[in-house]
């Protein structure tokens, strides 16, 4: 049967749909967890801190549809990537999770009890719930820039050989605060267009004024690290995009200091997305400055997507290098599902995906609003 699309073509299109998810996950999500992140930091009473959670109070658990479809969209476009990195960083992936299910756990039981040392435990695990998985989803974006150490073998079998504590190198720390202070940004400018004007958001505006700061410093330095810290991967030779998905055929691929830059010198619009991640913190730190709550909202949106987007803008075709048998590294062309596979999800998701983004716009438009320690008295359903 032959299909309206390429395989190559399929292919590239799965590659942006996931850039696409991580990135809706980095908006929506993103500012739950920075807001958990501050929690601790920007509001002293327990008034204050009812406030700030019902900020994201309505919407938290619809966003995290973007974390299942995000993890639900590698497992079946890309199998190969998610067996490898989800066996290869079993250790790292226990912890995320475990620090994801603290969030709605405390959540649903914060408001249980008025003991003050109860919620104070539970606002804890919010900040545990927010600022853990963030970490780690940088300090994974640094590992996988670096190359992760696995090979595989004749039968595709993969085996891992690095260990829990090596995935905390410099370079992956750096990418891991920077992923903290990109979505505690995030998360401030989230606050001020939420919360009632007062103390709360003025306590936000500077530390988001610091994320901001500390947002174009660390990008700026993960940039400069990528051009001359000895790290990328390049395709020797031309790679057979249509072929049939084996990690083990074709043109190997091989380490080469600063590769990570090579597509910008030949597709000169990649360069959309450093330049979005540098703006927009720019003008995230200009919109709390000048209290102008919606332009830091965008700005710090625009941060982060084009953050995010650098990463997978740099690596493409690669998807997970391997560090220790460049020969075994996992991209767009060898790593894919099926044809057909990838054809069906793709009429899946062009039927599903608008019905999602519907609701979820109709769900913010439906409970729009600031959240107000006034409506704490008057609504016991609050957190």
């Amino acid at each position: 049967m032959e299909l309206p699309l390429d395989y190559a073509t399929l292919r590239v299109i799965w590659w942006a749909l996931v850039g696409v998810l991580l990135i809706g996950f980095a908006l929506t999500d993103g500012f739950d967890m920075g807001v958990g992140a501050l929690l601790p930091f920007v509001a002293k009473t327990d008034e204050e801190r009812r406030m700030v959670i019902n900020t994201v109070g309505a919407t938290w658990e619809g966003n995290q549809v973007w974390f299942i479809l995000g993890g639900g969209a590698i497992f079946a476009a890309w199998p190969f990537v998610y067996a490898v990195s989800f066996s290869g960083f079993y250790l790292a992936m226990f912890v995320v999770l475990a620090a994801m299910i603290m969030r709605p756990v405390s959540f649903k039981y914060r408001s249980k009890r008025p003991n003050p040392r109860w919620r104070s435990f539970w606002d804890w695990g919010l900040f545990v719930g927010g600022f853990v998985p963030v970490l780690c989803y940088g300090v994974a974006l640094g590992n996988v820039l670096q190359g992760a150490p696995f090979r595989l073998d004749g039968d595709l079998r993969a085996f891992y050989d690095g260990a829990f504590i090596a995935l905390f190198s410099p370079f992956a720390l750096l990418c891991g605060l920077l992923s903290v202070a990109m979505l505690v940004l995030h998360g401030a400018a989230w606050i001020t267009i939420k919360a009632e004007e007062g103390p709360v958001t003025e306590r936000a505006r500077l530390f988001g004024e610091i994320a901001a700061l500390a947002s174009i410093v660390l990008f700026a330095a993960g940039g400069f690290w990528v051009a001359f810290g000895g790290m990328g991967f390049r395709i020797d030779g031309l790679a057979d995009a249509a072929g049939p998905s084996n990690p083990l055929r074709g043109v190997a691929a091989v380490r080469a200091p600063g590769a990570w830059l090579d597509n910008y010198g030949r597709h000169a619009w990649m360069l959309t997305a450093p330049v979005l991640g540098f703006a927009g913190a720019a003008l995230a730190l200009a919109g709390l400055r000048f209290n102008k709550a919606w332009a830091a909202f965008t700005g710090s949106s625009a941060s982060a997507a084009g953050i995010v987007g650098t990463v997978g803008l740099s690596m493409f075709p690669f998807i997970l290098p391997s560090s220790i048998d460049p020969r075994s590294s996992l991209t767009v062309w060898n790593a894919s599902s099926s044809h057909m596979t990838l054809f069906i999800m793709l009429v899946v998701t062009v039927v599903f995906l608008p019905l999602i983004l519907a609701y979820t716009a109709f769900v913010y438009r439906v409970l729009w609003g600031r959240s107000t320690t006034g409506a704490l008295a008057t609504n016991p359903d609050l957190y």
